[in-house]
């Protein structure tokens, strides 16, 4: 582990705008805002936003929409969605997107890119999008880099001339892909935790082998995605990852993300009658899945993950319900890794 991973180690945010037990969907939205502005001034290198479509616990729908205020209420941090879902969309209609935002904050705007479609079949057909449209993202991709390059068949306006960055939220075709197009690339889920006795990780081991330079990255780049909670010990912080992760296990049992509930009521209902056995067991492996604890047992985490994927950078994702303690661990993971804060 290089002492710049250790100490100096770009750290960014992901912030879902979830929704919150006895809040407005309007409430949720201005904490985002407002926790965009204090990543700002505790040094992240970025503040990403994503795209769901009618999931009862998330309000970020549009992320570009919500960059275009993020932009205007913040100076200097990169922002950028994690990621707009392109089979979604037209490549063009994403791309003048894109240029439109880089035009009024240059220098400014990520475009991460993922390929993942609706979750139910009412969300699909009110998208016009296929079962199958997954399966063109590498075309849908080259099409969206032509208009950004500005060498496709006409002209997207305004011109980006691939001043735009692009990211790609990847498994592991879609890290073939970014290899192909010489992108960047995004990494997260168990694939991160679950090593299966390998010293790399495989999928990234290939990707850097097989990428090709473009205007945008002349060497592979990676950002390592992870759920990060830090408090003052590890009970702490496990109880703010708590109700996601009891969310996130409801919704396999139900087929609902509903809105992130107070821990108290997570605990209480965790321990009640009614539970069961297999939704306890998910919350489990949900929470095994992160990176909590102390400050130090947070940095010996993230160091492990920095070995394992080689990553340029920490992308921290992970809703909470409790707002004051996820500003304090952003705030000590601003300390532990991000560069100085900003005046």
């Amino acid at each position: 582990m290089t002492s710049r991973a250790r100490s100096r180690l770009p750290v960014s945010i992901l912030d879902r705008a979830n929704a919150l037990a006895g809040f407005t969907e309007a409430e949720a939205l201005s904490a985002v805002v407002d926790r965009a502005q204090r990543a700002e001034l505790l040094g992240f290198t970025r503040f990403w936003v994503a795209e769901h479509h009618g999931v009862p616990g998330i309000a970020g729908s549009t992320p570009t929409v919500l960059m275009a205020d993020l932009a205007a209420r913040t100076q200097t941090i990169r922002i950028g969605s994690g990621g707009v879902m392109l089979p979604n969309h037209q490549p063009l209609v994403v791309a003048e997107q894109a240029a439109t935002l880089e035009a009024l904050f240059p220098g400014r705007i990520d475009l991460g890119l993922g390929r993942s479609l609706g979750f139910t079949p009412a969300v699909r057909r009110a998208l016009r999008t296929e079962k199958d449209a997954a399966q063109r993202f590498a075309e849908d991709l080259a099409e969206l880099i032509g208009f950004l390059r500005g060498n496709a068949s006409f002209t997207a306006r305004p011109r980006d001339d691939a001043a735009t960055p692009l990211f790609v939220l990847a498994t592991g075709q879609g890290l073939a892909t970014a290899a192909r197009a010489g992108l960047a690339v995004v990494v997260g889920g168990p694939s991160l935790f679950q090593r299966e006795g390998h010293a790399t990780h495989p999928g990234l081991d290939r990707y850097r082998e097989r990428f090709r330079p473009s205007p945008w990255y002349a060497q592979p780049y990676v950002i390592a995605s992870a759920t990060v909670a830090v408090a003052d010990s590890r009970e702490a912080a496990r109880r703010l990852l708590l109700p996601e992760a009891w969310a996130l296990a409801r919704s396999r049992s139900q087929g609902e993300f509903r809105a992130l509930a107070d821990v108290d009521d997570v605990v209480a209902r965790l321990h009640g009658e009614g539970v069961i056995g297999r939704d306890r067991q998910r919350v489990r492996e949900n929470l095994e899945r992160t990176v909590h604890g102390t400050p130090g047992q947070v940095r010996a985490g993230v160091e492990d993950l920095i070995d394992f994927t080689g990553a340029d950078e920490l992308l921290v994702t992970g809703g909470m319900s409790d707002l004051e303690g996820q500003r304090r661990s952003d705030e000590l993971v601003a300390e532990l890794f991000a560069s100085a804060p900003r005046r």
